[in-house]
């Protein structure tokens, strides 16, 4: 089943010491891309989180959110960054000077420890193997949860295109026939309205020379031929259809055998040089550019 680039997904799993939610969001890309979305503690994951993403979809831009949190019993630990407070005792000193003014508040150390910065929560996640071990085991079990519902929607997302493609694949069909219908009777129709203009025109006593009369109108059978053309596009939205049935990513093919089938439509239409033609060329360009459009959500 093909396959949505739009997607979401989230897992929720829990340790001994360690509970983590890990959200995945895509979008689309023309290739894969993986941006992990971790508190610095768990950088050593990343490498772990784009392998698994990546043996899970093949194109698009995932962002993936990490949240930790600590449910073991830990004592919390505080840092004071002492050079900081003696830059902020340093600058209301500067700024007093410079408005020659003394002090007009009186830092005490109430004021200084609600300052920015200056006291904050050490992490309490240490570099231990047993630690690490911990957090790559349940790292794991909340991503198998997120790329379940992750791949989940990308599949039903992927069907719903599916289905919407090859309707408007088979419309395309449908004009193509009726244009090959009106394709045999162009030469015809041409000789037709070409008599009746020169027989409006020469007066009653010239002749008709029947030979250059045959050689326009095959001169402009052969202009205006479209067989070629209509060969060619049969075969591009036979494979359109087979591609749009397939399980494997196929949004680049589908995106290049677009290109080719808009060339040959164009084509036609300037070669047919006929209005009913004309129309319908038109019509399968409007249904080409729908499909041209979904396709850019399709891995």
């Amino acid at each position: 089943m093909l396959k949505s680039m739009t997607s979401f997904g989230r897992g929720v799993a829990a340790g001994e010491n360690y509970k983590l939610t890990v959200e995945l969001k895509s979008v689309n890309n023309r290739y894969l891309e993986v941006v992990p979305h971790t508190p610095r503690t768990l950088l050593f994951l990343e490498p772990v989180i784009r392998a698994r993403v990546a043996a899970a979809a093949a194109r698009g831009k995932v962002d993936v959110f990490v949240q930790l949190e600590n449910i073991g019993e830990q004592t919390p630990k505080l840092c004071t960054d002492k050079a900081l407070a003696a830059a902020y005792l340093q600058a209301a000193q500067e700024l007093a000077e410079s408005l020659r003014q003394p002090l007009l508040v009186k830092l005490t150390l109430r004021n200084l420890v609600a300052m920015p910065g200056l006291i904050t929560l050490a992490p309490q996640i240490e570099t231990t193997d047993a630690q690490q071990a911990e957090l790559t085991e349940v790292l794991g079990r909340a991503m198998d949860e997120a790329l379940a519902a992750f791949t989940a929607m990308r599949e039903l997302e992927g069907g719903r295109l599916q289905a919407d493609l090859l309707m408007r694949a088979g419309l395309v069909k449908d004009i193509v026939a009726r244009i090959d219908r009106l394709a045999d009777g162009v030469a015809a129709d041409y000789q037709t309205k070409l008599l009746a203009r020169i027989e409006e025109l020469l007066p009653d006593n010239v002749p008709l020379d029947e030979a250059r009369l045959a050689n326009e109108v095959a001169y402009f059978a052969d202009r205006a031929c479209i067989n070629e053309e209509l060969v060619r596009l049969n075969s591009h939205l036979l494979q359109l259809e087979n591609l749009l049935q397939t399980a494997e990513p196929v949004g680049r093919k589908l995106d290049f055998l677009l290109q080719e089938t808009n060339r040959e439509i164009n084509t036609i239409g300037s070669k047919a040089n006929c209005l009913p033609i004309n129309q319908l060329v038109i019509e399968a360009k409007s249904e080409l550019e729908k499909i041209r459009e979904q396709i850019q959500n399709l891995e």
